[in-house]
């Protein structure tokens, strides 16, 4: 597949009804209020974290969450206007930051007006075939007097026909509106392993027409990433293999499980070569990452993969502090908080994280092998892991220690002979290669990106 340019992207992913502090209900009454003016105060934090792609969504008219949508053609009144979004997205562009949405296409909420339509004309509303499994045969746990098919058993989330061509039309036409009314870069598209795959084809072909660089990245959990990110289909999806792989690797002081995915994945032949699939240590949808690790140090250790491993690298609002998070009884609430930039940066559990991850992003950008290169596995062990990246033009080591205790490791790299590594994470550091394996010394909780010089 051709580069584009998110396999230049650092990304941050902000949920906005909650970093916004919006009311978790829409009545569809109230007047607009311009909540989403808060990112404002947040572009100096987002550049100086080496952020150049920011992944805002959902933000559409909805009930509750923002996946209920009940109006693809409006901002979320809770959040702002059409107006003050274009404008948002003018200012991020201007500071040279791009943005996705996210675009929710394979359900709609009940407030959706097609079917509010059918739930106020009942038979006769000419919007019936828009959802799948719509019956009249029975009744809905909602006691509708007609069935329907819902996204994961969850009837506030009904499933469209995305076979119908006046639904597809009505889709591509917001995607369209969104393209031209706010210049967005790209969508992050919910659930797409549900998603008919014809219909992603169809959306790739209109995007191919519309912005051949729009970026079109699928959430996929499980299966092969190949059947949804190929030439006809998406750019990339979700990597939750790396992101199970990131936290439990170190958990369970087992790094033989990030190695074997990572190995997989994109050493040679390696199953998704030169795909940028999305990597993430935590999103929305699942425990942030502090909360997860059993010793909270493994954040450093944790974020060097993150940054230094194939694909796009993708920071969850609040957690460069190491900000915590649980579902509580399926509750995502706390994982989406109202978070104050001044008084985040004060009571940050880790002050020092986001400056990590600043001279972990900073290194990323100007390294031709740590964005582009290939991934080779060098040395595994259950606390340690070390790999080369190579482009046309650089080597880079990357070792990372997830031990409480200083080490050494012996790295066997015989083609390395007679060349010396200099440390770009730990300044005014250098290693000799004299002999096919040198040993290199790491301090605990931490890394090596080395350059051969």
């Amino acid at each position: 597949m051709n580069k584009h340019w998110a396999h230049e992207a650092i990304f941050y992913h902000i949920y906005p009804l909650g970093f916004c502090g919006a009311p978790e209900k829409n009545d569809f009454t109230k007047p607009a209020v311009n909540r989403l003016d808060k990112i404002y105060d947040w572009v100096n934090h987002l550049k100086y974290l080496g952020i150049n792609a920011l992944y805002l969504g959902p933000l559409f008219e909805s009930g509750e969450h923002g996946y209920d949508t009940a109006d693809y053609f409006k901002v979320d009144r809770r959040l702002g206007t059409n107006e003050s979004l274009a404008q948002l997205i003018r200012t991020l562009h201007e500071n040279g930051i791009r943005v996705i949405l996210d675009g929710v296409f394979h359900h709609v909420g009940r407030d959706f007006w097609a079917f509010r339509d059918v739930l106020e004309h009942g038979e006769k509303s000419p919007y019936c075939d828009w959802f799948t499994g719509l019956s009249f045969d029975g009744s809905s746990p909602y006691g509708d007097p007609f069935q329907y098919e819902a996204w994961n058993g969850h009837y506030s989330l009904v499933k469209l026909n995305l076979h119908h061509p006046e639904v597809k039309e009505h889709i591509f036409q917001a995607v369209q509106f969104w393209k031209d009314e706010f210049d967005i870069d790209g969508l992050r598209l919910d659930v797409a392993e549900d998603i008919d795959i014809d219909f992603l084809k169809a959306l790739s072909s209109f995007r191919d027409q519309m912005k051949p660089d729009f970026w079109l990245m699928g959430e996929v959990i499980h299966g092969d990433y190949r059947q949804w990110t190929n030439e006809d289909t998406l750019d990339a999806t979700t990597n939750y293999e790396v992101y199970k792989g990131l936290y439990s690797s170190h958990v369970d002081a087992n790094y033989f499980e990030i190695a074997h995915s990572l190995k997989r994945q994109f050493d040679d032949p390696g199953m998704y070569k030169g795909l940028p699939l999305y990597n993430f240590a935590d999103n929305h949808d699942v425990d942030r990452v502090a909360s997860t690790l059993t010793d909270q140090r493994h954040l450093y250790p944790l974020y060097t993969l993150l940054f230094s491993i194939p694909g796009v690298p993708s920071l969850y609002y609040g957690s460069e502090w190491g900000w915590e998070g649980k579902k509580v009884n399926g509750n995502d609430h706390p994982l989406r908080p109202d978070i104050e930039l001044g008084r985040a940066e004060q009571i940050s559990p880790h002050p020092d994280l986001a400056q990590t991850i600043h001279k972990l992003a900073q290194l990323r950008k100007t390294s031709s092998a740590l964005r582009h290169g290939n991934y080779k596995q060098v040395h595994v062990t259950h606390e340690q892991l070390a790999f080369l990246r190579q482009s046309d033009d650089e080597t880079i080591l990357v070792i990372v220690n997830a031990a409480a205790e200083e080490v050494s490791v012996d790295i066997k790299l015989p083609e390395l002979k007679g060349r010396r590594l200099v440390d770009l994470l730990n300044p005014e550091q250098s290693v000799e290669f004299n002999a096919n394996t040198t040993q290199i010394n790491l301090y605990p909780y931490w890394g090596r990106i080395m350059k051969v010089a």
